[in-house]
């Protein structure tokens, strides 16, 4: 078995990314999702619980209203993706129904997730459709969704999703082999294995200039820190490659892997560092920094610099050293005015809202 994964991989989620859902004309690529259909029922098929998060229905919606490019207005958006979305469900239904499988849409803003009590009744439905053998099919809520509500793409969609369930494994399959070292140079190669993931991991990452497409490697590689930090896996293949999926499972060397961080997060540890927006900022002390990442205490009023940003109790704040770095995420207990004031002498993030990074 590939080292960092785990022989006993029951539950996958399974992003495919516009670029191998589509042919050169912005249209669906009907062999591309006919051979990954069946791969994912091939999984099925060995006991694996799988969720998909697709991309296409821009695309989809694209070619049927005429667009060559992805339009920039809002309005335009929304109308390819209403018009697509349905038009990409109705493919996988046909499809899955010729191994017997059944889908359910679920359909995700950013704030569905964001607030508690929708987190986890989103967690409650898509765990529900996996125990009742249901091949749930997950987009962002393209034809609705404005800025301050969407998830920005669908690699940090998938990489919510797995850590929302949790997953064992995030597969990710794009166009690209993985993620390539000296990409433009003279003898590129793929990176098989990463183990961390730092600055010369992050500058091996560039965006995408597909007409159809969002991101690129670099939202991949953020994706990738999401879900190591959260505790697990994430490999970057090859969508057009007919096995790559059984081939992963089976612990093959495809793609690209990003190990694990050995711990998990609990469930409300995840939603605190990886489900909200972050209000504002704290710029510690060195030794609040040393109290609060390594010796596992509370924030203390007076080990903090400054604030920055105008948040509430309750709200999340980046914690940051004195270089400006993040290195933890927490729930403040006291809003950004009472900092330094008498009133905000005490604690303001007490551990049990706090992740370290």
């Amino acid at each position: 078995m590939r080292a960092g994964l785990s022989r006993n991989i029951k539950r996958v989620v399974i992003k495919l990314g516009t670029g191998v859902l589509t042919d050169p004309r912005k249209r669906p690529d009907l062999v591309q999702f006919a051979q990954l259909v069946a791969q994912v029922a091939a999984l099925r098929a060995r006991g694996a619980e799988v969720v998909l998060v697709t991309s296409g229905a821009v695309g989809a919606g694209m070619g049927a209203l005429g667009f060559e490019r992805r339009p920039a207005d809002l309005a335009d958006l929304q109308a390819c993706a209403a018009v697509g979305q349905s038009r990409l469900m109705a493919l996988y239904e046909s499809l899955f129904r010729h191994y017997e499988l059944s889908v359910g849409q679920v359909l995700l803003t950013h704030d569905d997730l964001a607030d508690h009590a929708r987190h986890l009744n989103a967690r409650n439905t898509l765990r529900t459709l996996l125990a009742r053998g249901i091949v749930p099919v997950i987009n962002e809520n393209d034809a609705v969704s404005v800025t301050e509500l969407k998830f920005g793409d669908n690699d940090r969609l998938s990489a919510l999703v797995a850590c929302l369930l949790p997953a064992d494994l995030l597969v990710i399959l794009t166009t690209a082999d993985g993620l390539i070292e000296g990409f433009g140079g003279p003898a590129p190669h793929r990176r098989s294995v990463v183990e961390q993931i730092d600055a010369s991991i992050e500058g091996m990452a560039s965006g995408t200039r597909s007409a159809t497409a969002v991101g690129g490697m670099i939202t991949k590689i953020l994706a990738a820190k999401m879900v190591a930090r959260a505790g697990v896996p994430l490999v970057i293949a090859p969508g057009r490659k007919f096995d790559v999926l059984p081939r992963i499972l089976d612990g093959e060397d495809e793609g690209t892997l990003f190990q694990p961080q050995p711990t998990r997060l609990s469930a409300r540890k995840r939603w605190i560092a990886f489900f909200q927006r972050v209000a504002g900022s704290l710029v510690l002390d060195d030794g609040a920094v040393l109290a609060v990442r390594d010796e596992g205490r509370s924030l203390l009023a007076p080990g903090i610099r400054s604030a920055e940003g105008e948040f509430a109790a309750g709200d999340l704040v980046s914690l940051r050293d004195a270089e400006g770095r993040e290195f933890a995420r927490g729930l403040a207990r006291r809003a950004a005015s009472e900092i330094g004031s008498a009133s905000g002498r005490g604690e303001v993030v007490h551990r049990d809202d706090l992740v370290i990074l």
